[in-house]
């Protein structure tokens, strides 16, 4: 029985799974590549079977996440299509979800046959495999039904700032006496240890601040940049500022508030809203909560028990041991099960609503794993009070966060009372492997999870990433060469030779290219765009050259900021995969008529285009004879052959489209030069 099913199967006939809503005309709207939905949201599954395989039944078994018992639903034969038989059933996801107002669920569908069953075996959320013994299953998130993102984020671009190492600009700094200054901005390297896990103090500066950021806004307003991410910027000792000092102070060697203030003005004048980093999870323990080395007078955590900020951390055994973030003792970790220490972060008036009151676009939460359920509950409650639900707030988070578990618990950050987004390290994942490996298949595999797993407000509001203050710079990812088995000292002034980093800015055009045009907001990490390189931290946080910009590659970032900006495709669109096969990779994003495809190959030799003829004629371009590349301007038809190791973003050519792609002839020059 079952070879000669796996026969059919391989010939293509799969039965076919959809799914429906009702939408505001009372008409089934197809909802097949999504997975996560509003309560209350009433869905039509529906079974396509091929009556050659011989199929008696068709149950939907599901199972709400943390209960043991599956429910089995089954679906009802409904109609006779062609050689197939339909099968269908209703679901109520407010039913599923009982006394809650979101649910995370896994379901199967079980095909009864005369002598036996076969389930689905979910491969990327949508698609699917068959076999006899289970496999995996899909998810299915319900999230509250007032969840909302804010949409002025969606299609902008976010640029990614380490404020030391921007730019030094003209105004006021505090200096200290406990610093390094390095004034080598060209060519300095930075601070590191001999080996990586040394001690390290991190008290070597170059001298930017926020005066520089402010100075700099024009030159971002020209990438197209709508937000800018700013790594730590409160009172700490080091240079990255992860080990916060005072959550209430801009660190001085910044600029301090007043060059804070004055650049949320001027970023406003421009369109631009500043995100900061909050880290929250620990602080440094040279701070005035936890004050170690009486930095901060005579109180603090650490020299009293009597103190007020004594029981906002965990002590072994005081003062000496105590809880740390990773173990590392010059980061104490704070503790959240104390309301005071919660609500100083979360609370009416705490540093949250602070922030946001002072005129900040909203929050990146540094490991967002580590921050509880009721911390981040109440940070979303009075962060979009404050904001009047404009504040936005991205989580790092490392993997599918649909139904991510940390420390042994899951957790609900994408259903509607927590995260608005989080970092897309998923996706930056498979674009690296695409290029170094070819692997499309991968590639879609991983957009096609993301968008049926995450709620579509939370997909076109993600920080898509290739590179972060964290990751090695992304062009030397690129290169080739990683750094296994050197020393920080040979890494530290390593860079691609000429043609190594030939090939890795090619292929930083072909992944930014996907970068900028899938679901999401694109991320910058500043100095990408002009071909900065560097190995792990610290060689991914030199000085943005500004004396010596990589004009190729940034033309190409200009020119991609301008294609986000006139087309609202990326704000809202839908996203279909067109191809995946081989290196070929094209999807496409619409909103109404629409549309816009972005095409890469990866692979070792050129591939046609001929699977888009049926696309254009489809979408009423009246001759399908040729397209308009608007990263170039060079016309495409579908029997032309995309080169390995190239994007293309491809628009039909209407008058429309012809005018604008000739608009960027200025940009595309610079490129030339």
């Amino acid at each position: 029985m079952y070879p000669r099913l796996l026969d059919e199967l391989q010939g293509g006939r799969m039965p076919r799974l959809e799914k429906f809503i009702l939408n505001e005309n009372g008409q089934r709207e197809d909802v097949s590549d999504k997975g996560a939905f509003p309560c209350g949201t009433r869905l039509i599954i529906s079974a396509s079977v091929p009556r050659s395989l011989g199929i008696l039944a068709v149950t939907l078994r599901i199972k709400k996440d943390g209960e043991n018992a599956d429910r089995d639903v089954p679906l009802c034969f409904d109609a006779v299509r062609g050689d197939a038989d339909t099968y269908s059933a209703e679901l109520d996801t407010a039913l599923l979800c009982k006394d809650q107002d979101h649910g995370l669920f896994y379901y199967q569908f079980i095909f009864t046959l005369r002598n036996g069953t076969v389930l689905t075996d979910s491969v990327d959320n949508v698609r699917f495999d068959l076999t006899e013994d289970g496999g995996s299953c899909f998810r299915m998130l319900v999230y509250k039904k007032d969840f909302t993102t804010p949409d002025w984020f969606k299609g902008g671009i976010m640029y990614q700032i380490f404020v030391d190492r921007f730019f030094k600009g003209e105004g006021e700094v505090e200096s200290r006496a406990d610093v390094i200054m390095n004034d080598d901005w060209q060519n300095g390297i930075p601070q590191y240890a001999e080996k990586n896990g040394d001690p390290l103090k991190n008290n070597m500066f170059f001298g930017g601040n926020l005066w520089g950021v402010a100075e700099k806004l024009d030159y971002l307003k020209s990438l197209g940049v709508t937000s800018i991410y700013l790594c730590p910027i409160f009172k700490a000792y080091s240079n990255h500022k992860y080990d916060t000092g005072d959550y209430e102070t801009v660190d001085g060697m910044f600029g301090g508030d007043r060059a804070f203030d004055t650049l949320i003005e001027k970023a406003r004048e421009r369109g631009i809203r500043i995100i900061l980093d909050g880290v929250f999870n620990h602080t440094g323990d040279n701070s005035r909560y936890f004050n170690r080395y009486k930095t901060y007078g005579d109180g603090g955590a650490y020299n009293s028990t009597d103190d007020p900020y004594y029981t906002w951390y965990t002590f072994k055994n005081w003062n000496e041991d105590y809880e740390a973030w990773w173990g590392i003792e010059i980061l104490p970790r704070l503790n959240h099960g104390c309301p005071e220490c919660r609500h100083y972060f979360t609370g009416e008036n705490g540093i949250a609503q602070k922030y946001i009151d002072r005129g900040i676009g909203g929050w990146r939460l540094d490991v967002a794993d580590e921050l509880s359920d009721s911390f981040l509950d109440e940070l979303r409650a009075t962060v979009k009070q404050a904001s009047n639900g404009e504040a936005l707030i991205i989580g790092e988070v490392w993997e599918n966060a649909a139904d991510k578990s940390s420390y042994g618990k899951r957790r609900r950050y994408l259903r509607g009372a927590q995260l608005d987004s989080v970092m897309n390290y998923p996706l930056k994942n498979a674009l690296i492997d695409y290029v170094r490996y070819g692997s499309a298949e991968i590639l879609d595999a991983t957009l096609t999870e993301i968008w049926s797993s995450y709620p579509e407000q939370v997909c076109h509001a993600l920080m898509n990433i290739i590179g972060t203050h964290d990751t090695e710079r992304i062009l030397t990812v690129l290169g080739g060469e990683d750094g296994t088995g050197k020393s920080n000292a040979e890494l530290s002034v390593k860079k691609l030779d000429k043609n190594s980093r030939f090939t890795a800015v090619r292929l930083l055009k072909e992944i930014s290219a996907i970068q900028f045009t899938v679901y999401g907001v694109p991320s910058i990490y500043y100095g990408d765009e002009i071909g900065l390189e560097g190995y792990h931290d610290p060689f991914c946080r030199r000085p943005f050259p500004w004396e010596s910009m990589d004009t190729d590659i940034l033309s190409h970032y200009k020119v991609l900021g301008a294609i986000r900006a006139r087309y609202g495709v990326f704000e809202r669109g839908r996203y279909l995969t067109l191809a995946s096969v081989r290196g070929l990779f094209a999807f496409e994003r619409s909103l109404g008529e629409q549309g816009v495809v972005t095409v890469s190959n990866s692979g070792d030799r050129p591939e046609n285009l001929s699977f888009l003829k049926d696309y254009f004629e489809i979408h009423g371009c009246e001759s399908a004879d040729h397209f308009i590349d608007l990263l170039t301007g060079e016309k495409f038809k579908p029997i032309s052959l995309l080169e390995p190791d190239r994007s293309v973003i491809l628009v039909p050519a209407t008058e429309q489209n012809q005018a604008f792609s000739d608009e960027l002839d200025d940009i595309r020059g610079e490129m030339r030069q």
